[in-house]
């Protein structure tokens, strides 16, 4: 069974592969209605979590419940052992999205139109947001791989979206329109990418995105509207009776049509009705921030006439494009090219489903979306020195993994690298935007000092040597996007590996010329 997974923030839709069809695949809740989704939900009852349907059905008995745990990975330090609140019980993320994902895969083989299918037949293409740090990529693919699916493809969201638009839309990219830019809103985060088009081999020229802004803040913006037109301040209600009220806002939302007027609510056990053009004035600025995000992407923004030449379109996917004040500012701005997709909630999983499906023919090139470098010691370590490593246009491919690699002599004792990820750099040459560490590296360079442990190593002050050994640095990108670090003494074999692996990141320290191997976690 090949399937496309998109983990939403509010809910997950799964599609799967039928004889060239990708059809989306329904769920059955517990009164045996179908829904084309399940709730991206957990609750903590009777002593234990659940998750999905059965966790809306707990929360609806008064257990507590956490919506949008998702939104979680987005934070700069997120890590395995990162813990949400549940009620008054913390559980780690990690331990979330397995126990997530294992009810997904339970309810596929009992209670989904697939069923029938064995654990060891899911083969999954699985989605990330286009620009996720490692720390999100890896505890999404790890949490995958501990409930049971084989993950066969891992592919930025507006990447696969990309393929659903030339499965569907494949007429309007010509010889001269060969670009398409994916606008993808969805619950938690925004991404847009822009998709170069040759037949079905798609290349990424760029990516860019907000981390924390989607449907949920929309649905935040209209509770505030009622509270307003109430005349309720939010501080007023208990965060559960303001957390009901921006799930009936949620409801709400997803009913406006382009002619609706007004949105009827209930404010504290009053009714009320809001008109649909103040909410929309209120959450106007949320549109304004995608569009300003996405700028980079369209030529000409700045002077208000975009240079669409060669674009073939702008595909609206995302739960939250279905609010019809996105496509309408964006063909205020844009024209005609202006495309929403038919199945805009299921888009990205409809594209994952493509990506999964090997007789196809898709293939992907696509960028790394976040830039990835190092503060090293420098003046004798009076201070910091930026180095960029990977730049965030780097190529990668879901087939192969990709190396880079350099070699210096050291002239320090001890090497501190500060490993980050970032979004941007200034003009100095210094990360900007979301930096999120990745891990922090000392490397002895005299070959007296390696094989140390790290704690003795941090209290060696840094003092410039003569020309060292030669420094190998090596770092590859596997085919999912997560970033591995080998440093290396070329004269005596001593090599640190550094990756992102449960329960926090590895350093993996091997001594050369034939000594024992000595592994320590970071």
């Amino acid at each position: 069974m090949r399937l496309g997974v998109d983990f939403g923030t509010t809910r997950t839709i799964v599609a799967s592969v039928d004889r060239g069809n990708y059809p989306v695949v329904s769920f059955q809740d517990p009164a045996g209605d179908a829904h084309e989704y399940y709730p991206s939900v957990v609750a903590w009852e009777d002593d234990r979590l659940s998750f999905g349907f059965e966790a809306l059905a707990a929360g609806e008995r008064g257990a507590p419940m956490v919506r949008s745990f998702k939104r979680a990975l987005a934070s700069p330090d997120v890590n395995p052992e990162t813990t949400i609140a549940v009620g008054d019980q913390d559980v780690r993320i990690l331990d979330v999205m397995t126990g997530f994902f294992e009810s997904l895969r339970q309810a596929l083989e009992s209670s989904s139109s697939v069923r029938g299918g064995k654990v060891a037949d899911i083969q999954a293409a699985v989605a990330v947001p286009a620009h996720a740090h490692g720390p999100q990529r890896f505890l999404t693919l790890e949490a995958f791989r501990r409930a049971g699916f084989e993950v066969s493809a891992m592919i930025n969201e507006p990447s696969a979206a990309g393929f659903e638009y030339t499965h569907r839309q494949g007429r309007t990219v010509t010889s001269r329109r060969t670009r398409v830019i994916v606008y993808d809103l969805g619950g938690g985060t925004f991404d847009a990418s822009l998709v170069n088009v040759d037949g079905k081999s798609h290349e990424v020229i760029d990516s860019l995105g907000l981390n924390h802004l989607g449907g949920d803040d929309f649905d935040v913006v209209l509770g505030e509207c009622a509270l307003m037109q109430a005349g309720i301040s939010r501080e007023a209600l208990p965060p559960r009776a303001f957390a009901e009220l921006v799930e009936e806002c949620r409801e709400a939302k997803e009913q406006l049509a382009p002619q609706s007027k007004r949105i009827a609510l209930e404010v504290d056990g009053s009714p009320l009705m809001l008109k649909v053009e103040d909410f929309y004035a209120s959450c106007a600025p949320l549109v304004e921030a995608t569009v300003e995000a996405m700028r980079p992407l369209v030529g000409g923004l700045d002077e208000g006439s975009p240079l669409m030449t060669d674009i073939a379109g702008i595909y609206l996917v995302g739960g939250a494009s279905s609010l019809p004040l996105v496509p309408r500012v964006l063909r205020e701005r844009f024209g005609r090219r202006v495309h929403r997709s038919p199945y805009p909630a299921a888009s990205t999983a409809i594209g994952l489903a493509i990506a999964a499906d090997a007789t196809a023919g898709y293939s992907l090139t696509d960028r790394l979306s976040r830039g990835f470098g190092v503060f090293r010691e420098a003046r004798d370590g009076q201070s910091l020195a930026f180095d960029p490593i990977l730049p965030r246009e780097a190529k990668v491919t879901s087939q192969e993994a990709v190396m880079v690699s350099r070699a210096y002599p050291a002239f320090h004792n001890v090497g501190w690298f500060r490993f980050v990820e970032y979004s941007t750099v200034d003009a100095a040459g210094q990360p900007r935007g979301d930096i999120v560490p990745f891990a922090e590296v000392i490397f002895p360079f005299d070959p007296a000092l390696q094989g140390k442990p790290a704690n003795e190593l941090r209290a060696i002050p840094v003092r410039r040597a003569d020309a060292g050994h030669q420094i190998e640095e090596r770092y590859v990108i596997d085919p999912h996007g997560i970033i591995e670090v080998h440093l290396r003494d070329l004269h005596t074999g001593y090599t640190q590996k550094h990756a992102l692996a449960a329960p926090g990141p590895r350093a993996e320290q091997t001594q050369g010329k034939g000594k024992a191997k000595a592994r320590s976690r970071r």
